[in-house]
Order: structure tokens, then sequence, then C-alpha cells
């Protein structure tokens, strides 16, 4: 009888004891450490941090909650914490970690493609588009903004409008003459655009831009100034005996605006004291008070349409069509001069179907026709695009150490090139692990925190506590350019974690089902400190 009465009490007792476990296993329990989070996303331990402002690297943990990096330095969680606190967690296993990447000049199309895998490889979280004066063609740029953040994009996205795309919105188009209606609709929309993006770019190479005039220029130097934006401008004329009047023509546009030279190069330039030459100019520029910046890739070949060898009275299909009746011999010569100048037809790779991976020596010779031919009666000045192997390595290389001079890739997931591809790898791999001709530290320093300056992106590009968690882990030596002009699609190998926004976007060689980009505005922040998307 006893024990018949008490057995109820001992499965109430028991019950009530189960009850307690469950209940105690879902409490949080007491922390010292960071206390003012319940939730760890993610614990970096164990890595050496190169935090992009150019310091040594050292070693530390990295802390990271929703997308914010939080804490960077020794770690003190308990076993509890491990257990109850911390979502995920990465052995860094002594690599580095460091921010990720900024390309500053950057092509592609992501409605299209809209994981930019490419970009993600080789350690770029940020990507630049709009670029050499030609943006999506539509009046209101931020709806085509608004779709790309719809879809998803695989990068951060700073966003240009093209000075090119303006003269056609606004009715100009190759005109030489502008009216002043016309004038004043382009630079009103010019005005509101740059409200929601990272500047203005020109293409003074590419028509419509060619025709634009230095008063022109000026007036547009006056709107971005005004709005504390920038210029980012392919030059009108990249050879070397142009290359300073080009430059001198952005020196103008300075003296309203922020001014910045894509791609930096000379064409058929050559040695290291004609960088020097360059690199002075730009200097004293700085010193009267322009602020002039500029970037480069790290490849002798430049990547373009074919038009960039044709004169600018054959350029279009229009112009070309009537110069090759009326002007044909002309042509002819400009064109055998232009392209022996730029080291011969074996020097011009097309990248275009049905001749992509041939030069024009072997187009030519396997037509049996003479390459001026082949470009006036085959392919035209809007035919195919190409890689052009025009520079000069030692020049180029003075470029690229120079710490005023960032970098960028100018390439795409599509371009027949290996910039699209390898550009930052190769930078890491060729010239500080191979060559040491910049320190890792540097040349972090210049893909992150340097290209977030030039750009006016605040709160990525230096690893911080209260920055945008934008990083990568990686071990230096591992890092290898595979992309070549033979195969240029190759990603890059050795960026072991690629995160954006917090999110891991990239691992060990494998994309990340989801795309976690976002389409950044700058300037455009709430009282909490989060950009408005």
């Amino acid at each position: 009888m006893t024990t018949s009465r008490r057995t109820p009490q001992i499965k109430w007792f028991s019950c009530y004891a189960i009850v307690l476990f469950f209940v105690g296993s879902c409490v949080k329990p007491s922390t010292s450490f960071l206390p003012e989070f319940n939730q760890i996303d993610l614990l970096i331990e164990n890595g050496f941090i190169i935090d992009g402002s150019g310091k040594e690297a050292f070693p530390s943990d990295i802390v990271i909650v929703k997308d914010r990096i939080v804490f960077i330095g020794k770690t003190k969680f308990t076993n509890d914490d491990y257990k109850y606190r911390i979502i995920k967690k990465i052995d860094a296993d002594n690599r580095f970690i460091t921010p990720g990447f900024i390309d500053l000049h950057s092509h592609g199309d992501p409605l299209e493609t809209p994981s930019m895998e490419n970009f993600l490889a080789m350690g770029v979280t940020t990507i630049t588009l709009g670029q050499d004066g030609s943006s999506p063609a539509v009046q209101d740029l931020s709806k085509w903004m608004d779709q790309v953040s719809e879809k998803g994009i695989g990068v951060n996205l700073a966003m240009f409008v093209g000075h090119g795309t303006l003269r056609n919105l606004s009715g100009i188009g190759r005109s030489n003459l502008i009216s002043d209606s016309k004038m004043s609709g382009m630079l009103d929309t010019l005005n509101e655009t740059l409200k929601y993006t990272f500047g203005l770019s020109t293409g003074l190479e590419y028509n419509p831009g060619l025709n634009a005039s230095l008063e022109e220029l000026i007036e547009l130097a006056k709107i971005v100034g005004k709005n504390n934006r920038m210029i980012m401008s392919h030059l009108r004329n990249e050879d070397d005996d142009q290359i300073e009047n080009s430059i001198a023509e952005l020196l103008e546009q300075g003296r309203y605006s922020k001014v910045h030279i894509a791609h930096l190069k000379s064409v058929y330039g050559k040695g290291r004291e004609r960088a020097e030459e360059i690199i002075e100019i730009l200097g004293k520029a700085r010193s009267v008070g322009i602020d002039i910046t500029a970037d480069m890739y790290p490849y002798n070949a430049s990547y373009t349409g074919i038009g960039i060898i044709f004169p600018t009275w054959a350029k279009t299909i229009e112009e070309f069509n009537v110069a090759k009746i009326e002007r044909r011999n002309e042509l002819e010569e400009y064109l055998i001069n232009r392209v022996n100048l730029r080291n011969g037809p074996e020097a011009v790779l097309l990248g275009t179907d049905p001749y992509t991976g041939m030069t024009l020596s072997q187009l030519s010779h396997e037509k049996e026709t003479p390459f001026e031919d082949i470009l006036i009666d085959l392919i035209g000045p809007e035919g195919v695009s190409g890689a052009y192997f025009v520079m000069n390595n030692e020049l180029q290389t003075r470029f690229l150490i120079d710490p005023n001079i960032g970098i960028s890739s100018d390439g795409s997931p599509t371009g027949f090139h290996p910039r699209g591809h390898g550009t930052f790898a190769k930078v890491i791999e060729e010239y500080v692990v191979n060559e040491g001709l910049l320190s890792l530290e540097a040349a972090v320093y210049k893909m992150t925190s340097f290209a977030a300056n030039i750009l006016g992106i605040t709160e990525r590009g230096q690893l911080k506590s209260g920055m945008i968690a934008d990083l990568l882990i990686f071990d230096a030596s591992k890092v290898k350019a595979i992309a070549n002009y033979t195969d240029p699609f190759e990603y890059a190998d050795g960026f072991d974690v690629v995160i954006i926004n917090g999110n891991i976007a990239r691992e060990n060689g494998e994309l990340v089902e989801g795309f976690f980009g976002r389409v950044l505005q700058p300037n455009l922040y709430n009282l909490a400190g989060l950009a408005f998307l």
C-alpha cells in the first residue's frame, strides 16, 4: 500500500525534473565576454589579420554578428558559449584574414550573370559597373538597380552613370553641337542620378563620348563636384605620345571634382623612366590640390572592341561605310600604321566568335588576305573584341607598385581575357609571393581600404569593429591565378573562404547557394548606421 500511494508522487517528481532539464537547456548561460550579444553568428579563430590599413599582420580572432564585425582580438569564450551562443566557428589555422577586395573598374551584367563567381573566386567582394561612359540605357537608373537587388547579386555593387549613356538619353548622341536645352537636360539627369551612384564614368576613346569638348566635360565636372562624387575616366587616348594630353584634359576637370584614371597604361610606351614621368605628372597635380588617383590591372594586354584601332572618322558603321568607299586607301594606310605601331597583327588576339583565340595575323594567314583588308572587309569597327599586347612590362610594373595607384580587373564574367578571372590573385601570386615587389600588407591595402577611400565607401575595406563583414581567409602561398589568354575563364584558386555581409558566399572552391551581395548607395545611412538598399 505504501508503495502504491508513493508511486504517483515519484512519477510527478520525475516529470518535473525532466521539464526543468529541458527548460534549463534552452536558457543562455551567463557570460562575461561580449554579453551584449545573445548570439554570435560567426567566430573566426587563430588567424593573422591584415586589416587593410597597411599595418603589419597580427594574430587575432574575429567575431561577427549579423553583417557586422563586433570584435577583433583574443576571444575569451567559455565552453558554454561554444555550445549555446556560437552558431558557426571557423579555424583559420594561421591563415590570413583580410577585407574583401574592391575592384575599382569592372564589367558585367548582373541580370544575366548574377552570381559573379569569377570575382568571388579571386577574392573580390565589391565591383563597380557603369564604366567607360556606358551604363544601362534607362532614364531612371535607380529602377535598374532595384531590379538587380530584387533578383539578387553575388557581390556588392557600386554603380556609376555613364557619360555616353547620358548623351544618348538626352538626345545629344554623337553630336559636336549641343543646344542649351539638351545640355541642361543632361546635367539635370546627371545631378539626379548622382544622388544614388558613386560618380560619372567617361569613355572618351569611344562613341559617343569622343565627341565631347573640354567645355562640356567641365560642366559635367561641376555637377559631379557639387554632389561630392568622382569622375572615373577612360582617357581620350592612351597612346604614349598622347597620354600626357589626355591626363591634362582630365586634370582640367579635376579643378571641379575628384578625378580618377581608369586602367592606367601607356600604349607602346617603354621603360621605368617613362612610368616615372607619368607618375610625376600625377604627383604634381596632387601637390596643387587636385584629387587624382588611378588604377591598373596586372596584364600587358588590354581588351576592348576592335574599333580601338580604327580612326575617329570610321568608328561607327555609318562613318565606316562612307570611309570604305570614299577614303579606302587612307583607311588602309591608317590601319597598317596603327596596328604595326601596336606591335603588329600578331599582337591582336581576337575574342569573339567565330575568330575566338586567333590572332589577327593567324586570321590573315588563313584567309590569305592582308590584315588591313581583313579589318575592312571581314570585321569592321564593331565586328569583334580582342586582347591587344601593347604594354611594356617594366613600365606597367612601376605603375603597379606605386602607392597612389590601385588595382582593377577591367574584367567581366564573359570577356575573353584572363584579367576577369585572375587579376587579384595574380597580384598576390606574382608581385607579392614570387617577386616580392609588394608586401602582402601593401597589396591588401591597395585592393581594400585604398579602393574604398577612392570610391567613398565608408563601411567596407578595413577590418575593425563596427565595419561590414566583407572578408577573406587564405594562405598567400597557395593563391594562384590560373586563367591565361588561351583559357581565360579558369577560376582563381586559394581564397578558401569569401564572406560577404557576414555570410559565407564561397568556401573551399565551391559557391554557396544564395546571393549575399548588395547594391550599395553612397552617403545614405540611417541612424542605426545601416545602408539603405
